[in-house]
Order: C-alpha cells, then sequence, then structure tokens
C-alpha cells in the first residue's frame, strides 16, 4: 500500500489536476499489467504480475470508494455503471491470479487505458 501512495503522492506534487492525477494512475495501472503481459515468460512473472495485479486493486478500490461517496459530484447512473466495471475488474484479476493467462489481462489494459483516455479530455461545458 505505501507504494502506490508513495507513487500517488509524487505524481500530485508535479502539480496535476485531479482528472490529470486520475488519468496518470490507471494509466501507471494499465502499463504496469501489459509490462507483465509482454514478458510473460521471464522467471520473475509471478511476482511483477502480482505487484501489478495488487496495484490495480489499490486503484480500483481508490475509485469505489470515491465513487461510493454520498457527496461525489458525478451523476448516480454514472456512478453505478463505473462501480459495475470496477466489479468486474476485481473479479477478472482475481480470476488471472488463480488461472494466469496473459490474454486474461487484455480487457483490464484497456479498460485502464479507455478511463484514463477518458479523464484526460476536458468536459463540455453545457451551452
Amino acid at each position: 500500500m505505501q507504494y502506490s501512495l508513495n507513487a500517488y503522492t509524487e505524481i500530485q506534487k508535479e502539480g496535476l489536476s485531479g482528472r490529470e492525477l486520475e488519468a496518470s494512475v490507471i494509466s501507471r495501472a494499465g502499463l504496469m499489467l501489459k509490462q507483465v503481459q509482454e514478458n510473460w515468460n521471464t522467471p520473475n512473472r509471478s511476482e511483477k504480475l502480482l505487484e501489478a495485479v495488487k496495484f490495480n486493486q489499490k486503484v480500483w478500490s481508490f475509485f469505489q470508494a470515491e465513487l461510493a461517496e454520498p457527496s461525489n459530484p458525478l451523476p448516480k447512473k454514472l456512478r453505478e455503471d463505473i462501480l459495475n466495471l470496477s466489479l468486474f475488474i476485481d473479479k477478472r484479476l482475481f480470476e488471472v491470479l488463480a488461472f494466469p493467462d496473459p490474454e486474461k489481462l487484455t480487457i483490464v489494459i484497456d479498460i485502464n487505458f479507455n478511463i484514463a483516455a477518458g479523464l484526460r479530455t476536458k468536459p463540455e461545458l453545457p451551452a
């Protein structure tokens, strides 16, 4: 936990906005999984996989906590959709740990990168 907290704090020091910070952290989570996937046959795969899965779980747990807050400004339907997505990711990550397969990581990597891309876009202002 301390490792991800330090990474989060270090990025925050760079002066990123909340959305940019979230995008950066979730991109890092996706990159960690992608590196494991691309280096699947290395001797230290198990350790790297566990490290990447734990980091992803922490990131998504943070999102879950934020989305569960009654004061969260996102529309209720969007919060529910993202929470459901996070449950899918939790399930997939546990599945990968139980039955390792590099292809099982693809969907989580794609979701992480797509969420990060969405966070990096500027919200449209009402007309």
